[in-house]
């Protein structure tokens, strides 16, 4: 029985880097592909024999389906979704939505329920399941709190102001809380301007297609979150895809894009824009951010970061992959992040040059038509943001952003000690460990919730068939302890690597 192979990524051209940057993956054993493949083969048969169970009436149907009387209409329900759904999802559908009645901190408060029609329907057993240790949340610095300084200023925020603006920027909803805020993350970042959007999947799906149209070429990365997808197909400009984190493969589509130009009239292309991620939350992996900028020079394209989950996470000062590797921030044309991870509040910003972002305040669908974010998540987002700044005059942020990274090396160098297969950068705080097979999705879900952990499950279709995993993500609330209970104490045995696989 055969190892996974393990793959570096080391940097591609060391030159550019000031530290070492190596990420390590492994392939998927043959043997562990075919068991998966074989898993999810004896599924689907069982699926289509319930399916034909089901339709004679030999099996009670819970499903949505189409009325009888409407059998001649076009399907409402896709065909193989709905069956993926019904007869794999629902197996194990028990390991997510999993209701909570606390603060989503360090640890929280999980109401239990059970189900007795396999996981169709749930019903709430009345207890409650005390102090499970939080490892699913993008709680990074540990601001999900309901106590201290920012549930003190967003409680005052809400007496004075109220919860909702009910309008938007441009009319009667723009306060100089919204105003302030915005100039504090343009300080933080250390750009000229920046603009805050009240949804941080909105700050994508709707400002790419302002800044990008037809006649316009953009360059995503494989594996980009749906939100950069969507605003890249709403934008109309053509889309090519390079694989994920490669830059051999980034520079030929620049070259040829250069070289060829559009399709049919070889004109040029009106605008390049390159599309990435800070830290890519499905395989923890960091964006060679040092080699993207080079290309974006060589080629006079431009660049859109998404640091949603790299914003407050990374660098020493916790802004994001631009301060992670010391570059500078004006290289990065368009600076794109959230405030629902590391801030544990809700929206999201584009950050740049001040005449980028004034035109996106004329432009973006996003800034035109949503309403004004409500001031206590503004208030949350200032309070928060000024403790990582050190403008509230303490070190707790400083000191938050270190406990995060000792926390993320610390726990990956447990779990790669004890054998598991990890994905991803020794310094990402999203920490996947592979699982693979269909079967262990809701097993490992399960066990870790009888052990009072709770984890994020994945498997397919968010990740390849082959490739489930559980996700951890780090925070800087855990304490040594509570990664030391998942991780155990235990020296590891020699043949936990061939369990984990199989």
């Amino acid at each position: 029985m055969g190892f996974a192979l393990q793959v570096y990524h080391a940097a591609c051209n060391g030159a550019l880097y000031s530290r070492p940057f190596i990420e390590s993956f492994e392939e998927t054993p043959m043997l562990v592909a075919v068991l998966t493949y074989m898993g999810y083969g004896i599924l689907t048969i069982f699926g289509y024999l319930r399916d034909f169970m089901r339709e004679w009436k030999i099996e009670k149907c819970h499903i949505a389906r189409e009325r009888e009387e409407q059998k001649d209409f076009v399907p409402l329900y896709q065909d193989f979704e709905n069956f993926y759904t019904r007869n794999l999802y629902m197996r194990i559908r028990d390991s997510w939505n999993r209701p909570i009645c606390s603060a989503p901190g360090a640890t929280f408060d999980l109401v239990e329920r059970s189900s007795n029609d396999y996981n169709w329907t749930f019903e709430y057993t009345g207890r409650v399941v005390k102090d499970v240790i939080n490892l699913g949340s993008y709680n990074y610095l540990g601001f999900a709190e309901n106590t201290g300084a920012c549930a003190t200023a967003a409680g005052e925020v809400t007496v004075k102001f109220g919860v909702g603006m009910a309008s938007t920027r441009q009319e009667m909803g723009n306060l100089d809380r919204h105003e302030e805020l915005e100039k504090l993350v343009a300080s933080f970042l250390g750009v000229e301007s920046a603009m805050a959007f009240g949804m941080g999947f909105a700050t994508n799906s709707m400002n790419i297609p302002a800044l990008a149209g037809k006649g316009c070429l953009i360059l995503s990365d494989e594996l980009n979150h749906a939100s950069l997808v969507l605003g890249a197909r709403l934008s109309t400009s053509t889309i090519r895809v390079f694989k994920h984190n490669n830059m051999q493969s980034l520079e030929k589509l620049l070259r040829d894009a250069i070289v060829h130009g559009q399709p049919r009239t070889h004109q040029p292309w009106k605008k390049i824009l390159i599309l990435v991620e800070g830290i890519y939350s499905m395989e923890g992996s960091i964006i060679r951010l040092p080699e993207v900028i080079a290309l974006k020079k060589k080629y006079k394209a431009y660049l859109y970061l998404d640091e949603a989950h790299s914003i407050g996470a990374l660098g020493p000062y916790g802004r994001g992959v631009v301060d992670y590797f010391g570059l500078d921030s004006k290289d990065v044309d368009v600076m794109m992040g959230t405030f629902t991870k590391s801030f544990c509040a809700a929206g999201g910003y584009i950050a740049g040059r001040k005449d980028l972002i004034d035109y996106l305040r004329t432009h973006s669908h996003s800034a035109i038509y949503a309403t004004s974010m409500s001031l206590p998540v503004v208030e949350q987002i200032i309070t928060s943001m000024k403790c990582i700044m050190g403008k509230d005059g303490t070190t707790i942020g400083r000191s938050r952003i270190q406990r995060l990274a000792e926390n993320t090396v610390y726990f990956r160098r447990r779990l790669q000690e004890m054998g598991f297969i990890i994905y991803g950068n020794n310094d990402s705080p999203v920490v996947p460990m592979m699982l693979y097979m269909p079967a262990k999705i809701g097993a490992f879900g399960r066990e870790m919730l009888k052990r009072n952990i709770g984890v994020v499950v994945v498997g397919f279709p968010a990740t390849p068939i082959i490739e489930s995993r559980a996700r951890f993500c780090i925070s800087a609330a855990h304490t040594k302890e509570m990664l030391d209970r998942h991780t155990g104490r235990q020296p590891p045995s020699p043949c936990l690597r061939k369990h984990c696989a199989l």
